[in-house]
């Protein structure tokens, strides 16, 4: 007579599919967001290497805090051409900004030692941002000091350099940087400070817009203060030794 034996079943092991399938799917859509946002970060800087840049995040920024504030919204800008800009302002921009403009790939590690040494001996807190840095930081991001807004900093500097050159980065620089409160860009401070257009613009009058580039909402470029008028003397004495600028040279 047979004996039939009879087989205990082992309970089934969990299945770790679904936390797998999970996990798979959250790399899957991080990695196509980081894809999708270096496309268009790449789109954006080729689309304002031919087009003029309408406006900025600090622009936006700005009529923001006028709002909250109970203030009208002002934004005065007014995009001109770099040859409709005068070479004045372009040297004085130098001058004052970043001496190395024409000479360097994005970054002046010496003006950054530089700054790091003097703010180390707690002298005036400076920075040593060129002017590619200033334009990536403008035209692309927001304003702060956090690591990954420096990161993102360095990464649109490099896109500029590569993709604009330094004629076209001077032009951005020059079209949407403040210049006043709620100026924005060399015709629209031109107008504001001495009632010219930019192409018009003289060696002190330019020196006067380049000395308050450091905070433009508290200094003044006409009837400036004597610390302002030593640093339009300042950067009118450096101007003599920036010399012709050749945009073609640095390419």
């Amino acid at each position: 007579m047979a004996v039939k034996k009879t087989v205990k079943k082992q309970p089934a092991k969990k299945s770790n599919t679904p936390k797998r399938s999970l996990r798979r799917r959250i790399v899957v859509f991080f990695l196509k967001l980081f894809l999708w946002l270096f496309g268009l970060s790449i789109l954006s800087v080729i689309v304002f290497k031919f087009v003029p840049v309408p406006f900025t995040p600090l622009m936006m920024t700005r009529a923001l805090e006028q709002r909250e504030a109970g203030k009208e919204m002002t934004c005065s800008h007014d995009w001109v051409p770099l040859e409709d800009i005068s070479m004045n302002l372009q040297k004085a921009v130098v001058a004052s900004e970043d001496g190395n403009f024409l000479r360097h790939n994005g970054f002046d590690f010496k003006a950054l030692a530089n700054a790091y040494e003097s703010n180390q001996k707690g002298k005036k807190l400076k920075g040593g941002s060129t002017i590619s840095q200033q334009t990536a930081k403008n035209v692309f991001l927001w304003q702060g000091r956090s690591y990954l807004r420096k990161g993102l900093e360095a990464y649109f500097t490099v896109l500029i350099e590569l993709i604009w050159g330094k004629e076209r980065i001077m032009e951005v620089y020059l079209n949407s940087i403040e210049m006043g409160n709620g100026v924005y860009g060399a015709q629209a401070a031109a107008e504001h400070w001495y009632r010219k257009d930019a192409k018009d613009l003289t060696k002190y009058e330019a020196a006067g817009i380049a000395a308050i580039l450091p905070n433009p909402r508290k200094y003044k470029a006409s009837n400036s203060s004597s610390y302002i008028n030593r640093r339009k003397d300042k950067i009118v004495r450096i101007m003599r030794h920036v010399g012709k600028i050749d945009y073609n040279k640095s390419e």
